[in-house]
């Protein structure tokens, strides 16, 4: 291995079950505090891939995370989230993990380590060169996302990779890589901490740069959001309040009869 691998270094703390709850917290805090600078540093890599996937987009592409283990269930989470906020088919983001729905709520043993099941996992939705694959490992290791990245580069498609070890081989393989060194964890390994939370965050970054630039967001407004539930139907209402300049009943009137608030505003504001 000619790269060091950061999530595996021992903490910078030790004798943490000497520590009592209040100062315990506080370091964990203070690691945390260092995410948001490890994730500035590859905003570069981030804008190519949400480029490359607004243009992508347009021709009908979609978006597929790979992971295994809390980066399979983050990329999950990110999908799974852009229906209900942006109005998007749940199939133009798709979230796969090593081990199927099963492995969301209960680890399954030796999964991440097929190398062939993730482009197995992918043929099931007839991926195409429209598609951009990101694989997502804390390690950069895992067999199941390097093995879905080399046949998603072989079969002509973008692939991008979130890691954070730099110079591991998700690092070398993927077209556009994210490589986010946050340091070592806390509890030394545990890359459900800082690493997830990293992941988390460009995640979140990805997805929303790109529903803005392909115009389901109207100024900072989720116009295409789900009116899912009372709260929902609330905010769409007091969206059109203020996008239409009418009062509360006749927003929600307006809303209610267009579905949407998009569709509301494009069709009542003169």
């Amino acid at each position: 291995m000619s790269y060091k691998k950061i999530t595996e270094t021992p903490s910078l703390h030790d004798n943490l079950e000497q520590m009592d709850t209040t100062s315990m917290l506080t370091k964990i805090n203070e690691e945390d505090q260092k995410v948001a600078n490890a994730v500035a540093e590859v905003i570069p890599q981030i804008t190519k891939l949400v480029d490359a996937l607004a243009e992508r987009f347009s021709k009908g592409g979609r978006l597929f995370y790979i992971g295994a283990g809390t980066s399979g269930r983050l990329g999950i989470l990110d999908a799974s989230e852009i229906p209900p906020t942006f109005g998007m088919p749940h199939e133009r983001v798709v979230g796969l993990i090593a081990g199927g729905d099963t492995a969301i709520r209960k680890a399954v043993e030796n999964a991440e380590d097929d190398k062939l099941q993730a482009w197995k996992d992918l043929m099931e939705y007839d991926i195409n060169s429209d598609d951009v694959v990101v694989g997502i490992a804390a390690s950069g290791t895992t067999p199941y996302v390097l093995g879905g990245l080399a046949d998603a580069k072989k079969n002509g498609l973008l692939t991008g990779g979130i890691t954070n070890n730099p110079g591991s081989p998700l690092a070398k393989l993927a077209d556009i890589t994210m490589a986010i060194n946050v340091g070592p964890e806390f509890v030394t390994g545990s890359t459900r901490m800082k690493s997830g939370t990293s992941q988390k965050l460009v995640l979140n970054m990805i997805s929303t740069a790109l529903m803005i630039k392909i115009g389901r967001v109207k100024g900072n407004k989720m116009v295409n959001m789900q009116l899912t539930n009372t709260k929902l139907v609330d905010r769409g209402t007091r969206y059109l309040m203020e996008g239409l300049h009418v009062d509360y009943n006749e927003a929600e009137r307006l809303l209610i009869k267009h579905g949407s608030v998009k569709k509301a505003l494009d069709a009542e504001k003169k």
